[in-house]
Parts: structure tokens; sequence; C-alpha cells
């Protein structure tokens, strides 16, 4: 969407706070948690299709899941912002060659799930029902997926044994802060976000940051971020790896941040299979 455009609604949500901050609040949350792309396009569906597809309830919300039968762990696939489960079709395939017994899902407002919104808690609470459904032993999650597994397993002392965590914000203010600068708002519209997210939530989002969901998580953790990553920066990676504890950080040059690459899936089966 043109920046021109973008500046110019945020304008408009700013006159509003000038009324009423926390209705506001409420347009400019709604824009963040609003994807524009990510549902499934017909060219994805005959992998898709190969897949035994269930649809799970989560508080009256759909949740589209597809399964690829094997016999060793389970693991969990959990895609990031406007994606959906096809971009993990060649990782699939090199996990079907290994036998695992795969998941992978559809995050509300993306490819098949319901919703007409997204944020990472939300997504957190869908990935903690999904993985008691299925009996997840390993999830791999690239960008938010990521971030909102880590917060899964942080809130719910979950007994997943490793976490793998490609390209991933280390806090949730961080992606915030991106949106508010490209919208331009004002004081009056972050201070009333930040209470959006108090009163909804539970926290502000500085809260949702690397040093307080990770620090108590018992998954072996893998993380791989790409040096010249321009959507996640590579610091975050570093921040991630500084407060999970019992976790390898491979960095990876060129690959940008969609980390599909050989090289990548290599090292995710190297620690899978340790």
């Amino acid at each position: 969407m043109n920046k021109y455009f973008l500046k110019a609604i945020g304008g408009f949500i700013n006159l509003i706070s000038y009324f009423s901050p926390n209705y506001a609040a409420q347009i400019a949350v709604f824009l963040f948690s609003k994807p524009k792309k990510g549902k499934t396009k017909e060219v994805e569906l005959p992998f898709l299709n190969t897949a035994k597809k269930e649809t799970v309830q989560y508080q009256n919300m759909s949740i589209a899941t597809y399964h690829w039968s094997g016999t060793k762990e389970t693991v969990l696939l959990i895609h990031g912002w406007e994606s959906n489960a096809f971009r993990w079709k060649d990782l699939i395939e090199i996990l079907q060659s290994q036998n695992y017994n795969i998941i992978a899902i559809d995050a509300p407002a993306h490819g098949k799930s319901g919703s007409k919104i997204f944020n990472v808690f939300l997504y957190s609470e869908c990935i903690h029902a999904i993985t008691n459904k299925f009996n997840i032993d390993i999830i791999i999650g690239h960008s938010v997926g990521a971030t909102a597994s880590a917060i899964a397993l942080h809130n719910y002392n979950s007994s997943i044994k490793k976490l793998v965590s490609l390209g991933a914000p280390s806090n949730f203010a961080g992606i915030i802060n991106n949106y508010i600068l490209m919208m331009g708002y004002n004081k009056r519209v972050i201070n009333a976000m930040n209470a959006y997210y108090l009163n909804h939530f539970g926290h502000e989002p500085d809260y949702f940051s690397a040093k307080n969901f990770l620090k108590d998580i018992q998954a072996k953790g893998l993380i791989i971020h790409d040096k010249k990553d321009r959507i996640i920066s590579y610091r975050d990676a570093l921040d991630i790896s500084k407060h999970y504890k019992d976790s390898k950080l491979i960095k990876t040059v060129g690959l940008g941040h969609g980390l599909k690459n050989d090289q990548v899936y290599n090292h995710i089966l190297e620690f899978l299979n340790d």
C-alpha cells in the first residue's frame, strides 16, 4: 500500500484520538491485526490436498490443519504473517522422506482458517490447542509464528522437546513500533494502544520480549536467522539466543527472511535427528 496513503489513514486516526483515544486505538489495532494476503491460492491446492485435512475449532474459530502421517516424532509447522501452510512444501517433502509425522496449520485469518483478525496472542492460543490435540513433539516456526510458538510454550509449560525458530522477532514491541512509524501515529494513539493491549492481553507490548517468554522454556532450541534479513533484524536473533539458554544460533548470509533453502533444511534435519 502506498506510504502516503498509509500516512493519510494514520492522520485520520490521529484526528479521531482528540475526540476518542480508545476508539482510535481500536481502529489502529484492527488495521494492525488484519492481514492483506495469505489466503490459499488455487496453485497451492494440489499439494495441500495430499494431506489429511481436518478443521479444529477453537473459541468458535476454525483452524485448518494438514496431516502427513509418519512413524517418527510429530512435527508442527507454524508459518508467519501473510502466509499459509503451503510455505512449508519443500520442508514437508524432506520430512516425509525421513518418515516424520507432520502437522501444518493455517493461522487465524490465513489460508483456509477462520477469523478476520490475526495477532501473536491469538495465534499462540491456537498453537497450544493444536499441540494438545496432536501430541506434538517438535515445533518449527517462521517469523512471528516462531514467536507465537515460544509464547505458547511459555504460557503453558508445554512438554515440547524441540523448538526451531526461523527469522523470528525477539519482541512484540518492535513490530508494533514499526507499524506506528509507518502510520505516523501520535502519542494519544500510542498510549491508547498500549492501554488496549494491557486491557485485552494483561500486559503492554514491551512485556512480550525474549527475556520474558524464553527464560523458562525447557525445549531445546535451534535459531536460524539471515544476517541480511530486511524484515526482522539479525539483532533479534542475537537477543533470542542471549535469553534462550538451551539453544544454538546459526547465521546464514544471503537467504533473506524466507530462509527457504537446502542449507537451512539440512540444519533442521541435523537438529531433529540429534
